[in-house]
């Protein structure tokens, strides 16, 4: 398959995605180190962590300084640029643009705008400020499994005649299997002719890496994941598993576990992220994996069928 996997460039979102885990509290060290490995084992991006504004957002200040990326802080962190680039994310209305500088001036090469299916025409207007600032652009739309066709659609007509670089297609419940990935990416294909594709996948099922090896042997080009699949509740696609298995290109695993063996293993035994059932039973109902992460933060945490009771019964009210 190697001829198929070529043109895939991987994001690894340890960072961002796995800072959802324990609130951002990585050290410098830690991201250093994790900057290093990626670039040794030839990943294309870091996501290191979000651009959003903490005056736009609750309890910004308990958490760790990669909830909102300072520009000065980012320069003491990775002094030296390598070859893997960087990339932050960005919430619609958690950002403030005038805290963007031009990329010449910042660290950043990438900025991802997050958005849900209504947003689309904000989230496109931030891109446009970004792509104007000299940034690579991605429009990240989430929870794509609950998206109703017409929505889709409607989207995909502003997409297509926006600056965007790349459009993402993300499981956000983990609830999608590789058939539904092969009829999505043949539809953004279909309808979004002119644009790159990237692909986050969640672990809910244990389908992450199916699903983007699926999209990747597709066309699919830019590959969201995460080192030991951190990331928050059933976490993401292993970048370990990537770096291992896309033939024929750069990558070289054995940077990678390193990071594992000495960062996080030790840091799995302090946070509790991947597949476990509470998060397959909110996978399987196409459900945002909120109340799992509650139940793991119960003295029930490991009453599933409770819990799969609450969930799948009618009548029994339940928080979704």
């Amino acid at each position: 398959m190697n001829s198929k996997t070529t043109h895939c460039k991987i994001v690894d979102c340890t960072i961002r995605d796995g800072g959802l885990v324990n609130n951002w509290d990585f050290s410098v060290e830690f991201v250093q180190h994790l900057y290093n490995t990626l670039n040794e084992a030839g990943v294309d991006y870091m996501e290191i962590g979000y651009k959003n504004s903490p005056k736009l957002l609750k309890g910004a200040e308990s958490a760790g300084p990669w909830r909102f990326l300072d520009d000065d802080f980012l320069r003491t962190v990775i002094p030296q640029k390598l070859n893997t680039k960087l990339s932050a994310l960005v919430d619609i209305g958690r950002v403030d643009e005038n805290d963007i500088l031009p990329r010449d001036q910042s660290m950043i090469d990438l900025i991802r705008v997050a958005c849900y299916i209504q947003d689309v025409e904000k989230a496109l207007e931030l891109v446009q400020v970004f792509h104007d600032r000299g940034y690579e652009t991605t429009i990240n739309i989430m929870a794509l499994s609950n998206v109703m066709d017409n929505q889709l659609l409607e989207a995909f007509k502003l997409i297509s005649d926006s600056v965007v670089d790349v459009v993402y297609i993300v499981d956000s419940y983990g609830s999608l299997n590789p058939n539904d990935f092969n009829y999505l990416v043949d539809k953004f294909k279909t309808h979004l002719p002119n644009k790159r594709l990237g692909i986050h996948a969640h672990n809910n099922m244990q389908l992450a890496f199916a699903n983007t090896l699926l999209a990747a042997e597709k066309g699919v080009e830019l590959l969201d994941a995460s080192v030991y699949g951190m990331g928050r509740a059933a976490g993401n696609c292993c970048t370990e598993l990537l770096a291992a298995n896309l033939k024929g290109t750069k990558y070289n695993v054995r940077p990678v576990l390193d990071m594992i063996e000495k960062y996080m293993i030790p840091l799995r035994e302090k946070e509790e992220w991947g597949y476990i059932i509470p998060y397959m039973i909110t996978g399987m109902l196409d459900e945002h994996p909120r109340s799992a992460m509650a139940l793991r933060n119960s003295a029930d945490k490991d009453k599933s069928v409770d819990f799969y009771d609450k969930l799948t019964t009618p009548e029994v009210s339940h928080s979704s």
